[in-house]
């Protein structure tokens, strides 16, 4: 039912009920005009309380805010096939040899000395999805800060999208999208009307507002939701709509500060395949902790440290060049002691070079595995415990980052960038 029916069978009874009202005050308040209780205060009370109790019942009782409310707390998803038709009507961006992100000198300092960010030459290809990691004070919000004009260098320059980072005319905010990494919106606005707000802000207006926000609602899996007050979204449907109004401009470049860290496992999967999606449309520059997910999807990454450099390349090429060799045994259980007596026994041996150890697992990264792997089985033998498993690990991105932040600190030496050159231009072969 449109708004112009809805109008037609309400007016008629709306001037009645003003009629009436009207009447019976008219009426009451006549000189000679008795009533019961001799109190014609409460009697105007009475009538208009009557006249409004319609709308208190229904702002009270009639609206049912819990309509869209997602199985699982909020976690719903769009379909993938969904997803996949929606950003294929969407930009893709031009075949180019010109980086999405390249920064030059990029330094931040702030009164007493304090440097967040030294000297950051760096490079994202465009249509690539790029992992920016670093432990918490590396200097990542830092630097997205800076890309995204929020703030400003005290020395270097940096382009994003084309586009001079530091400038005020507005066309940086054209071009990208941001999702801080604690998004806060205010909650007595719908999610609908969040979008709506975002996309006027950009320019939108009229039936491609419309369909933008309907398009970028589906690809966050919020469309049920969409018409709830934010205040009740959970905290990952909050995240969500921190991801939509970041798109709502199709942006060339979209940063993402922790863009999965307040979902469950299902609506992180959701996310990171939207985000793999988008490879082609934007750009995704991407600040997380979670190395499993950058693992997943990311193209390129860039390990900070104390607001340096320290590494930059391919994920693939990176494993090759820094991951040492794992082997990890997982003793039998009701063994007291065995995970100690194991890694006691691995500890100090000279292809051993650390030994860490979980409640149930001991993992030695060794220096020589043709040495290692012979001599690691007598000495399980020794120790006197029975494995239930004995294998060598495939090295992890968290390895080569555990590793080059702890060997990395002030002073630092130069970083390694590993060029994209016989890659495909997002740094894969």
């Amino acid at each position: 039912m449109n708004a112009a029916t809805i109008a037609l069978i309400v007016l008629p009874f709306l001037i009645l009920q003003v009629g009436l009202m009207a009447y019976a005050l008219f009426d009451l308040f006549q000189e000679d005009r008795r009533v019961r209780g001799d109190n014609k205060i409460i009697w105007a009370l009475v009538i208009g309380f009557v006249n409004v109790a319609g709308p208190l019942i229904y702002f009270f009782v009639g609206r049912d805010e819990s309509r869209g409310t997602e199985t699982g707390g909020g976690s719903s998803s769009a379909p993938t096939e969904s997803i996949a038709r929606i950003l294929a009507t969407w930009p893709t961006l031009s075949e180019t040899t010109d980086a999405a992100i390249t920064t030059v000198g990029l330094s931040k300092r702030y009164s007493g000395g304090v440097v967040a960010l030294d000297n950051l030459n760096l490079t994202v290809p465009s249509g690539s999805v790029f992992g920016f990691l670093g432990p918490n004070g590396a200097g990542k919000t830092t630097t997205l800060r800076l890309l995204t004009g929020l703030a400003t260098a005290t020395e270097g320059t940096g382009r994003v999208a084309g586009v001079r980072i530091g400038g005020t005319s507005g066309e940086l905010a054209r071009n990208i999208g941001y999702l801080d990494q604690d998004p806060r919106f205010y909650g007595w606005m719908r999610g609908r009307e969040l979008l709506d707000m975002v996309g006027q802000l950009h320019g939108l207006h009229g039936a491609a507002l419309r369909l933008r926000v309907g398009e970028v609602l589906e690809i966050v899996g919020l469309t049920d939701a969409a018409n709830r007050r934010i205040g009740g979204y959970s905290g990952g449907m909050r995240q969500r709509l921190g991801i939509g109004q970041a798109l709502i401009n199709q942006p060339r470049v979209l940063f993402l500060d922790e863009p999965v860290s307040s979902l469950d496992p299902e609506g992180r999967r959701d996310v990171l395949e939207i985000i793999s999606r988008l490879r082609g449309t934007a750009t995704v520059f991407m600040s997380t902790h979670i190395l499993n997910d950058v693992e997943r999807v990311c193209d390129r990454v860039a390990i900070l440290n104390f607001g340096h450099l320290v590494v930059e390349g391919p994920i693939d090429e990176l494993l090759d060049r820094y991951a040492q060799p794992i082997y990890e045994l997982e003793p039998e259980p009701q063994q007291p002691g065995s995970i100690e007596r194991l890694a006691g026994a691995m500890r100090g041996q000279p292809w051993a070079g650390e030994v860490r150890t979980t409640p149930d697992t001991v993992r030695i990264f060794v220096t020589d595995p043709k040495v290692a792997g012979p001599a690691i089985l007598p000495l399980v033998i020794s120790s006197g415990i029975n494995l239930v498993r004995y294998e060598r690990a495939r090295p992890s991105l968290e390895d080569v980052f555990l590793r080059l932040v702890s060997e990395s600190g002030p002073p630092i030496a130069p970083p390694v960038v590993i060029p994209v050159t016989g890659l495909d231009g997002r740094g894969r072969r």
